[in-house]
């Protein structure tokens, strides 16, 4: 009989790859939408899925919803990837975030407890845990030390997620997930702002592509590989915590520069800090610029991870290289603004 898991988030960039590989492996997938919204299923139906999920009313704010939908479906598996997920909006809604990142995942575990204990529990922790990090690479050791609501919030979860795996025998485990990026990630993210921007001024639909701090530090992969990861977590005889990353830091500047070489741009940089600017040598235009607003007003400088535990116990390591997810997210980004489908 197939499994049954079910995914909150679906919609997301990471519950799309999820649904695809649990679809993959024989799974009957459910995912969670809130009632106050359409579901959005463009992610589910770029890559080809969408038809193969079904769907259910699931609030985060409600726990007797919640309780309901687990009794009703007693899944083997549930993947919780809702949150509020962008970093930046934390600081405008840090309430908000908290009562879902947060209090969402205790009011789930409750739910899990009583409904259905013998289901698995994978949490989407954070390597913006770390925040203004005490050690580098960071590690399942590593101390915390966030530096927004949302990883507050999420830290919350996370150390309830392993109060109830000591507590209540729950199989619950977090992935400390460092960031992870592809074709589907929001344009809120830099990542897929850079390479949509760029996109659209390649096309002659945009001036000059607007970011923030260029120095941040970030370990970045391909997210359709750390889903994978997450399924491993749930997998072992026993529960536990992992850190997936790739082992390797880049700055926000060289992410752009191969972004910009993606789209056949020669760029050049003048200035520092909040001046700085970028010109294409070729044409002499000014097309990327620095905008101190969009600066957090906590800033996390570096994220680094070591993923060796998730390399020895779940033969997991990331192989999808920087270069290769660039051009990746620059061809859809282009593919997509030429043909007027772009999408968040």
């Amino acid at each position: 009989m197939a499994k049954t898991a079910l995914i909150t988030g679906i919609s997301g960039q990471d519950g799309a790859y999820l649904a695809k590989t649990l679809l993959e492996r024989g799974y009957r997938v459910v995912g969670t939408y809130r009632r106050t919204s359409a579901m959005p299923t463009n992610r589910l139906d770029e890559l080809g899925v969408a038809q193969q999920v079904e769907f259910v009313d699931m609030e985060l704010l409600e726990e007797s919803n919640i309780r309901h939908v687990l009794q009703k479906l007693k899944p083997d598996e549930i993947y919780n990837l809702a949150a509020q997920s962008f970093v930046g909006l934390s600081f405008e809604l840090p309430l908000y975030t908290c009562d879902v990142n947060a209090m969402g995942v205790l009011r789930l575990l409750e739910a899990v407890r009583e409904a259905c204990p013998e289901a698995r529990l994978y949490q989407a922790s954070t390597s913006e845990m770390f925040g203004k990090v005490q050690v580098v690479p960071q590690n399942e050791r590593t101390p915390f030390c966030p530096r927004s609501p949302y990883a507050v919030a999420k830290l919350f979860a996370h150390w309830n997620v392993v109060n109830y795996r000591e507590g209540y025998g729950l199989y619950a485990c977090s992935g400390i997930l460092f960031n992870h990026e592809s074709p589907l990630r929001g344009l809120e993210f830099v990542t897929r702002k850079v390479t949509h921007g760029f996109a659209r001024v390649a096309l002659g639909l945009q001036d000059v592509l607007r970011v923030g701090n260029l120095e941040a530090k970030r370990d970045w992969g391909f997210a359709g590989e750390y889903v994978d990861g997450m399924w491993r977590m749930l997998q072992q005889d026993t529960p536990d915590d992992y850190v997936l990353a790739t082992g390797r830091t880049t700055t926000v500047r060289d992410f752009v520069d191969g972004a910009a070489a993606a789209f056949g741009f020669a760029l050049e940089w003048n200035g520092d800090g909040d001046s700085a600017s970028g010109v294409d040598t070729k044409t002499g235009r000014t097309i990327i610029a620095v905008d101190p607003l969009l600066y957090r007003p906590t800033e996390v400088a570096l994220l680094l991870g070591d993923a060796s535990k998730a390399k020895a116990v779940l033969g997991w390591e990331a192989k999808t290289s920087l270069e290769e997810l660039i051009q990746m997210m620059a061809r859809a980004d282009y593919d997509r603004v030429k043909t007027g489908l772009a999408r968040a």
